[in-house]
């Protein structure tokens, strides 16, 4: 069950380039007006799930047995991909369609 921990590296690096980035330019969320902030914490809130359900589906924990393990990593890991790739994109569009920064 390797693919959990590199979907999990991998979207933990993509969440840090992403927010990172955003912040290092000085964009903060309360520049949003409150629907798109509701939208954008909404979008937050889904890719920590995410990161929950992804680093959970990495770690070698066994279950009853290994074909229960693995049924039950295989769609915590597509569950968290998916909710990851919905937050990702909630959170985007309220930036995207946020105010546009001065300068």
């Amino acid at each position: 069950m390797r693919t959990g921990t590199v979907w999990f590296s991998v979207a933990i690096g993509a969440s840090a380039v992403s927010t990172g980035t955003l912040f290092a330019s000085g964009w903060r969320p309360a520049v949003l007006p409150a629907g798109l902030a509701a939208l954008w914490w909404s979008g937050a809130a889904l890719v920590a799930l995410s990161l929950g359900l992804l680093g959970w589906s990495g770690c070698p924990i066994l279950e009853v047995s290994v074909a229960t393990a693995n049924r039950n990593k295989t769609r915590t890991m597509q569950l968290g991909t998916l909710i990851f790739i919905v937050g990702g994109v909630l959170a985007m569009l309220a930036v995207a369609l946020g105010p546009v920064p001065p300068g």
